[in-house]
């Protein structure tokens, strides 16, 4: 079963794994200045915005980053439609054992973590075929 957290967004709202129950998500932990997260994530806005309408969720957490970093201005500035949880470092590592970026994690409407990925490229088919199988209840 995925684990239990909580964290806040850039504006201070709290948001829980429990605002996801039920739902496929995705949980993206990613950096601003990660090369590989940069080329990812229009592969993963892709599958969001295809499969958002079957119920499938996607938060990304930001973790590492320098001081100063605006993650969710970045996203903004890089055409991401999904939004991203800051100062998600103890959640990466405590949590979910991801020691590096990117790392992705499907996962099912029961709360199954289906796959863990460090996949970077943004046409991998593999993307897509975990997508279909969170979607199935």
């Amino acid at each position: 079963m995925a684990p239990q957290w909580s964290l806040f967004d850039a504006e201070g709202n709290e948001v829980k794994s429990s605002d996801f129950k039920g739902k496929p998500l995705i949980i993206h932990f990613w950096a601003t200045w990660c090369p590989y997260c940069k080329k990812l994530q229009p592969g993963l806005d892709k599958l969001y915005k295809k499969y958002h309408d079957q119920g499938l969720q996607m938060i990304a957490i930001s973790l590492r980053e320098d001081e100063g970093a605006k993650p969710q201005d970045e996203l903004i500035a890089r055409g991401m439609s999904f939004k991203t949880l800051i100062n998600g470092d103890k959640v990466a590592m405590e949590k979910f054992s991801a020691r590096g970026t990117p790392t992705t994690f499907f996962i099912n409407a029961q709360g199954q973590v289906v796959v863990a990925t460090r996949l970077s490229d943004p046409d991998d088919p593999r993307l897509e075929q975990v997508v279909k199988s969170i979607l199935v209840n």
